[in-house]
């Protein structure tokens, strides 16, 4: 293998894949993909409800936790991120949501000249395959496929109608002129299998000859001379290995990964960096700010007789049929997202745009990937859509493969803390609507016993988790806690860009792989528009 590179790509996930796909088209250029995960073989990856398996796996799951979190009355909670080719694309709930207008409206007022919803739009549909065809919202011929989903079941169409009960309008596309209503997700699966973004984006051009892919390469540092990036040392097998870059550097690792690396060449908070004997390269100290994420809250309710998945794979006879049932047509139980209905709703009359989200489920369990209830329940997850709760991601040795230390801050501003207690009052009174609730027993979690908004409140905080959405610690913007400009290009260096997740300067109102896909096609645009020659 050459050592010397146009583009040195560092992480393989949801906008890495887009990347290597884009800039590896022109042929006069090398262009090497590196991933400190692993290859995406493990056959649950493929299978949709393979998350229950590959989440909290060491060999597909990062595993990452967080320090204690006040907001959560001081517990640690769990961060699965995907640790193979396609990174959480590979390993998530499949949900193609793209968030509101307005988010990328706002990210264009900030500051970020072409990041406006009509700027990004034509990104999304060039990347989509939507098997509904093609329109104003939706593109037909892009890579990454995104369905309805092969089975629909009764509880979910009575959760869908008592929302509309109370006045929440039904609809069959979440991405479409207005987000607001309740309705089906759509999904990113092809004929029943996932279409993560290794095998929308990077599967099809692995056998071009300009393309490198290397796994389980831990990038110890970017390489710099003055301020230029020239390349990226990493480590695989225990031995430390140089490669150049001639045109650009590019951080693809996500919202923890990225400004790890960062730290690690010691582009960061000088103090900080310093604390840990790293070099400075460039006082940065937006770098690792700025986190953001949806917190879930659940509420679990009791069936009044056996209508939900739980019965299903209880019984070891259907659960069988469930596996056949895949095996011969990629249907069924097997086949479906990790949520099946959504709703996006305002928390109060004055909110402009719907504020908060629930994923419905005709399912239960104590926590995502484990098992579920021996007894028929449905979930009805709540999350705010536009947290205030600011965290950080900051490094805790110089080793690249010890964890950083993740600080979510979780409601930690009385906004925050209204909007979840009033998303947790409104999935109890979708529940008491018929249709649902004629079927519904009882309230499970959080329990007829907690009442009150300091008692929802303190749910919340014993309870609530990641809905996997780490977002924000490389910001987007012009302000001195920016970390690139509107151009993705790390501010004081050269020949440095971040194309991910952690460019957003404020969450998407919604899920985040969509939205990441979508920043990785605007961004091989701009290296490309930035390096024709």
């Amino acid at each position: 293998m050459s050592d010397t590179f146009d583009y040195i790509i560092c992480g393989a996930g949801s906008a890495g894949c887009v990347l290597a796909n884009r800039l590896s088209a022109d042929r006069r250029r090398k262009v090497l993909l590196l991933e400190a995960g692993d290859r995406d073989t493990n056959p649950w990856i493929h299978i949709p409800v393979g998350y229950y398996r590959t989440m909290h796996n060491p060999k597909t799951d990062w595993c990452y936790v967080t320090e204690p979190d006040p907001g959560l009355n001081g517990r640690r909670i769990t961060w699965p991120r995907g640790k193979v080719l396609g990174g959480s694309s590979s390993t998530n709930g499949l949900i193609y949501i793209r968030g509101q207008r307005e988010d990328y409206d706002h990210w264009h007022q900030l500051g970020n000249d072409g990041w406006g919803f009509d700027d990004v739009l034509p990104y999304f549909l060039r990347s989509e395959g939507q098997e509904r065809g093609a329109g104003a919202f939706h593109g037909a011929d892009g890579p990454l496929k995104v369905s309805d989903p092969r089975i629909r079941r009764p509880i979910c169409d009575d959760f869908i109608a008592a929302a509309e009960g109370l006045g929440v309008p039904r609809t069959d596309d979440f991405n479409g002129a207005d987000q607001e209503g309740v309705g089906y997700f759509q999904a990113t699966i092809d004929k029943g299998r996932r279409c993560s973004a290794a095998r929308a984006f990077l599967r099809p051009v692995l056998g071009r000859a300009n393309l490198a892919v290397i796994t389980q390469a831990h990038i110890e540092k970017v390489i710099f001379e003055g301020h230029r990036a020239v390349g990226v040392q990493f480590r695989k097998d225990g031995q430390s290995s140089t490669v150049r870059a001639e045109a650009e550097v590019i951080l693809s690792a996500g919202a923890i990964g990225s400004p790890q690396i960062l730290e690690l060449s010691g582009v960061g908070a000088t103090d900080h960096l310093r604390s840990f004997g790293v070099d400075v390269v460039l006082d940065l100290p937006g770098v690792g700010e700025n986190l953001q994420d949806h917190l879930q809250v659940r509420s679990v309710y009791k069936t009044t007789r056996p209508m939900t998945l739980n019965d299903e794979v209880n019984n070891p006879l259907r659960k069988m049929w469930i596996g056949i049932e895949y095996l011969l047509r990629r249907s069924g139980p097997m086949a479906m997202a990790a949520s099946h209905v959504s709703l996006f709703t305002r928390s109060a009359p004055e909110v402009a745009t719907p504020d908060i989200q629930f994923h419905f489920q005709p399912l239960s369990a104590d926590e995502p990937g484990k098992g579920l209830h021996p007894f028929s329940a449905y979930t009805s997850s709540v999350t705010q859509l536009r947290p205030e709760s600011r965290g950080s991601v900051h490094v805790r040795s110089t080793d690249p493969t010890d964890h950083p230390r993740i600080q979510p801050n979780y409601l930690s501003t009385p906004r925050d803390q209204v909007t979840t207690v009033a998303a947790l009052k409104l999935s109890r009174e979708i529940c008491r609507q018929p249709p649902l609730a004629t079927q519904t027993e009882s309230e499970y979690l959080p329990g007829p016993e907690v009442e009150g908004d300091a008692a929802l409140l303190d749910y919340a905080r014993n309870t609530g988790g990641t809905i996997y959405h780490p977002v924000g610690t490389c910001k987007m913007g012009t302000g001195i806690d920016a970390v690139v400009d509107a151009r993705l290009r790390v501010r004081g260096l050269e020949r440095l860009r971040v194309v991910d997740a952690s460019i957003m300067p404020d969450i998407v109102s919604g899920n985040t792989n969509a939205p990441a896909i979508m920043i990785g096609e605007k961004g091989s645009d701009m290296i490309l528009e930035d390096n024709r020659c």
